[in-house]
């Protein structure tokens, strides 16, 4: 993908997933930069490749490989224990103030669920201008709070969660279900499971924030067979 974007890639402490998923994912937007959360350090070392930062409190990972990285030209930025934020979001907002074009986190969702959600909640913090999403081998996830164009294939499931109560003036253009001028509300979900009906599809929104969940593949989900 040379469209002379710049991505930085985060990656977080929890699962990876799919690695052969996570290469092509660096090889389609590279070069990225790759910025490690704490222990998101590992996953890389992992794959053989060299994280151009790692910040945190640095307590998921020894002192002689944190040696290793810093001497491979890696910077370290140490945080203290004690401080209120998570790893992945120190990591985000470093990237933030590069102000690239778009933020993809890997290992951001998975084992548990309280990080998971932790990690959707930061997605409202994006800086302005610059997209954010959360990515694994089976869906991203990311925020629209004006309007946004989704790419993609005509079966893939897109689900809509209002983050903010409510989302209002919601327009769903280039979906099976489609909506205008439609308001969301916590407690009633009638955004889930939405299908694209062909490659580009429009989602925008007046006022609020509404989560967006859109699967990689027509008709695969986690834990299916």
């Amino acid at each position: 993908m040379a469209t002379g974007k710049k991505y930085i890639f985060v990656i977080a402490g929890g699962p990876l997933g799919d690695n052969d998923f996570f290469r092509a994912e660096v090889a389609r937007f590279g070069p990225a930069a790759l910025v490690c959360a704490d222990g998101g350090a590992r996953h890389l070392d992992a794959l053989a490749m060299a994280p151009e930062v790692i910040i945190g409190d640095m307590d998921s990972l020894p002192p002689e490989f944190l040696e290793q990285c810093a001497a491979r030209g890696c910077r370290i930025i140490r945080h203290p224990r004690t401080k209120k934020e998570t790893d992945t979001q120190l990591a985000l907002e470093y990237a933030w103030k590069l102000l690239p074009h778009e933020v993809r986190v890997y290992g951001s969702m998975g084992a548990r669920l309280d990080h998971t959600l932790a990690n959707i909640f930061l997605l409202a913090a994006a800086k302005q201008g610059v997209a954010t999403k959360l990515v694994d081998e089976w869906c991203e996830v990311f925020l629209v709070t004006k309007k946004t164009v989704i790419e993609g294939t005509a079966g893939q499931t897109v689900s809509l969660f209002p983050l903010s109560a409510p989302v209002e003036g919601i327009n769903l253009e280039g979906f099976a279900y489609p909506l205008s001028g439609g308001t969301m509300e916590i407690g009633a979900p009638y955004g889930i499971s939405n299908l694209l009906l062909a490659e580009r599809a429009v989602i925008s929104v007046a006022s609020g924030s509404l989560l967006v969940v859109k699967y990689h593949h027509p008709d695969r989900f986690p834990g299916s067979i």
